[in-house]
């Protein structure tokens, strides 16, 4: 039995020389979290036995868990070098348009070839759409996407078709609330952001917002939905009506309007004339048992002006200025937290995934329900103290010689008995 208790223990001092040698490894990593090995003894009890009496039967590794605390800050020359204070994770898809979120405390972002602004892994950057004026229109995971900074030219088209194929869940109940608001989301389903442009150039968002209206009560029915559309804070008409329904057929095919919709002439601040448009649903636009998904987006308007530089605040409002002057907000700061953030799965690269353990994501922004503030400019280094891991390596390291002249010792003493026997 001392064999298998000793080899218990080495086992275990093994396996926490590695997790300091993983923590030293990655002392230079940004926004890497140690991790700390945790033990508990093993006793083979039993209602038969003295208590004063009960020999162990070694150790076991209980858990390796993460360490969150905050490493140091380092200051860069790069403004889309972000940092969170306190709680908090960035998000970051791996695909522009794909469903799968990544969690990272590592906010070294660029902008890749097509002005979006990803990691070094090439993951983008989740934030939260905004008007004009810098408010959030919509939140939640469906209000997602990734930052991308507008399109520079030096001449103004102003867009005048929109197109866009998407796919509806044909699961979504019918909204609690019985009057539209586009601040209030119980009041619509779904929304989708796209970028479009003005007769002067500047970049407008065009939200639109999807509310169920009728659910069919037979399989012969018809499904319908309606649609409010805003440029920044100014909403939408066609035809003098505020909204404009989608009706789909009991297979989820798109059946009205199949052609283009015309929007009512309209004026924003920035603008210097009237505008006017057409948005076309494509004929893949569906209702399905799907998650909501915006599969294919288009328009043919241009911006004016180059852009001069990013600027992010500490709520995380990013925003662009452009060499006529004009700045645009592009959005805000997406960030995650967790109730048990030890309970996340470690993906390599400074990723973490949720799991069960860790529980659902609580989406939010910096400086706001318990999110930590976000500060431009900086990195957010590994935790890792050198001096107290290596401490920790000595400690480990006597712990295994220790186990393993217990197991020499045992092995001794049994070569004696043999002897003893011949």
């Amino acid at each position: 039995m001392s064999f298998y208790t000793s080899l218990s223990g080495l086992q275990a001092s093994q396996t926490e020389m590695a997790t300091i040698s993983h923590n030293l490894a990655n002392v230079a990593t940004n926004g890497f979290k140690k991790s700390r090995t945790e033990f508990a003894d093993v006793i083979a009890s039993s209602v038969s036995l003295n208590p004063a009496q009960q020999v162990g039967s070694g150790t076991v590794v209980k858990a390796n868990r993460q360490q969150f605390g905050n490493g140091n800050y380092v200051q860069s020359a790069n403004t889309l070098d972000l940092a969170v204070s306190g709680d908090g994770f960035f998000v970051v898809k791996p695909d522009v348009d794909g469903a799968r979120v990544n969690f990272t405390r590592n906010g070294g972002f660029l902008v890749n070839s097509e002005r979006y602004v990803v990691d070094s892994q090439g993951s983008h950057l989740q934030v939260y759409p905004v008007d004009g004026s810098g408010s959030v229109v919509a939140t939640g995971t469906d209000a997602a996407r990734s930052l991308q900074l507008p399109e520079t030219s030096g001449t103004a088209v102003p867009t005048k078709n929109v197109t866009m194929s998407l796919n509806l869940n044909a699961n979504a109940a019918i909204p609690t609330a019985t009057k539209f608001d586009r601040f209030d989301p119980t009041s619509y389903n779904q929304s989708s952001q796209t970028t479009i442009y003005d007769t002067s150039g500047n970049a407008l968002t065009l939200t639109n917002y999807f509310t169920r209206a009728t659910t069919p009560t037979s399989s012969t029915d018809d499904s319908t939905w309606t649609v409010h559309s805003f440029v920044g804070d100014k909403q939408l008409t066609s035809g003098g009506a505020d909204k404009v329904t989608l009706t789909f057929n009991p297979s989820g095919a798109l059946t009205s309007p199949l052609g283009n919709i015309s929007y009512d002439e309209f004026s924003t601040a920035g603008s210097t004339a009237t505008q006017q448009f057409s948005f076309q649903y494509g004929v893949d636009t569906t209702q399905l048992s799907q998650p909501f998904n915006v599969t294919a987006r288009g328009q043919d308007g241009k911006a004016v002006g180059q852009i001069q530089g990013v600027s992010i605040d500490e709520k995380g409002i990013v925003k662009a200025s452009f060499s006529n002057g004009d700045t645009q907000a592009l959005g805000q700061v997406m960030l995650a937290n967790f109730s048990n953030p030890e309970g996340l799965r470690q993906l390599g690269n400074s990723y973490w995934q949720a799991t069960g353990i860790s529980g659902d994501a609580k989406l939010g922004s910096a400086a706001s329900n318990g999110f930590g503030s976000l500060m431009s400019g900086t990195i957010e280094r590994s935790n890792v103290d050198i001096t107290e891991e290596l401490v920790g390596l000595i400690a480990a390291q006597r712990n295994f010689q220790a186990n393993a002249k217990a197991l020499d010792t045992a092995s001794q003493i049994s070569q004696t008995i043999f002897n003893i026997r011949s």
